[in-house]
């Protein structure tokens, strides 16, 4: 994922998605989370933080180590599904859209959600 130079892995994104959903919370509520969803170790969590506060993806502030996402999930979405697009589907977004059509049968709701969602980009 590419915003502003930031590179976000899979284990900083689960970071990321706590103060997307919670907004701004201590480091101690991030490490609770993760470690009751996932076993994680509290060092392992606040080593974490850290590197997103290095990467500017975080903004950390005190008392209490404060944690605030600088980057909106909205963002990390754009950056990932171009990323996605271009080394998977050689830039091609139509590619990316019919493979994902030809793996799952849509309902009738879902296929006029979608038509709607084209309709609109016109």
């Amino acid at each position: 994922m590419q915003e502003d130079g930031i590179k976000l892995y899979d284990s900083e994104l689960k970071v990321m998605s706590i103060l997307w959903k919670e907004g701004i919370v201590p480091a101690r509520h991030v490490a609770d989370v993760l470690t009751r969803e996932l076993g994680w170790n509290k060092n392992t969590t606040y080593t974490l933080i850290k590197r997103c506060i290095n990467k500017g993806a975080i903004e950390r502030t005190e008392p209490d180590f404060m944690c605030r996402a600088l980057i909106s999930r909205e963002k990390v979405q754009e950056a990932e599904t171009n990323e996605l697009i271009n080394k998977i589907f050689d830039g091609s977004a139509d590619k990316l859209f019919a493979a994902l059509l030809s793996r799952k049968k849509l309902s009738a709701g879902e296929i006029e959600k979608l038509k709607k969602i084209v309709g609109d980009l016109d």
